[in-house]
């Protein structure tokens, strides 16, 4: 067929589009249009039978677009026109792999952005390839969770506290989520226990020095500065960096010589960032090992992630 075409093309012939069936495959199911002077003649250049033949046997053929650069060189066509209509035809051949093999989920969120402003800022110049279309999502996944909507994503349900041998001087922290966290997650809940680590550390929890806890404010109550400096001071020792590992997180700390209100604090600070931004499952203090945590993995493609104190 390709001969055929090839000894039908004369070089004074304009050439406007081409299909081509080359060794039993069809290439692209559009017309061969030939004009020679005021006739205009269009031959069908794509047959049922090969495109079927093509579906059944898979590639191999040669591109379209080179077939219809060698066609066009030897039909006499210009420089110009033969760029025209290579960069014609691969457009084309864009539009007909976007009708028969788009996938259904990219058309999904295509439509989607019609109506949802996020959503299409999301995927900003990415529309109409698939895969980068994929990889814009699975950053914004990634990088802010699985929720594009809600602002507040934590959980009805109250943490569950226990202790396992736990030792204020020299144990770990262990706090399960309802699922891998996200980089937001992992700087949210390390930015809770950074601060709480600071304030431990300046003698915030000193439960020798609460003059203030049981006074009644409409009484203009006093403050002994003197009393206070007085105290024996209350400080947080040391604290790791916290490590995550699927949906587990732990850091290990040295309480010093800071009260157990330390405890009471963080626990405050974990029961409303659970409920109102990120859910939490379970809070562990002491114990080896829990869970499916693996001593030493420190792989991020296996789910392990850190933030540094």
């Amino acid at each position: 067929m390709l001969t055929q075409v090839q000894s039908t093309i004369a070089s004074s012939l304009h050439l406007s589009s081409l299909s081509l069936v080359h060794g039993g495959y069809s290439l692209c199911p559009i017309s061969l249009s030939l004009r020679h002077g005021r006739n205009t003649t269009t031959v069908c250049a794509a047959s049922r039978r090969a495109e079927k033949k093509q579906e059944e046997k898979g590639g191999g053929e040669e591109g379209l677009v080179e077939i219809l650069t060698r066609v066009a060189e030897k039909s006499g066509m210009s420089a110009r026109e033969r760029r025209l209509l290579k960069v014609r035809e691969a457009k084309r051949q864009r539009e007909y792999e976007r009708t028969h093999n788009y996938p259904k989920w990219a058309k999904i969120l295509e439509d989607g952005c019609k109506e949802d402003e996020e959503l299409r800022a999301i995927l900003g110049d990415s529309i109409g390839n698939p895969e980068l279309m994929r990889k814009r999502i699975e950053e914004r996944i990634r990088k802010k969770g699985r929720d594009f909507r809600t602002k507040e994503t934590g959980s009805v349900l109250a943490f569950k506290v226990s202790f396992r041998d736990f030792n204020p001087l020299d144990s770990h922290i262990w706090i399960e989520l309802y699922g891998e966290p996200s980089d937001r997650d992992v700087d949210l809940l390390g930015s809770v226990i950074q601060s709480w680590y600071v304030m431990g550390r300046l003698g915030a929890f000193n439960s020798s020095n609460l003059q203030l806890i049981n006074k009644a404010m409409s009484h203009n109550p006093l403050y002994d500065s003197e009393m206070a400096s007085k105290e024996m001071p209350s400080s947080f020792h040391d604290i790791s960096d916290i490590e995550f590992q699927d949906s587990w997180a732990r850091f290990w700390v040295d309480l010093g010589t800071t009260d157990f209100l330390a405890l009471d604090v963080l626990l405050n600070c974990l029961t409303l960032l659970s409920s109102d931004y990120l859910g939490i499952k379970q809070v562990v203090f002491g114990g080896r090992r829990i869970g499916d945590w693996e001593e030493g993995m420190t792989n991020p493609q296996f789910g392990y992630k850190n933030f540094k104190i």
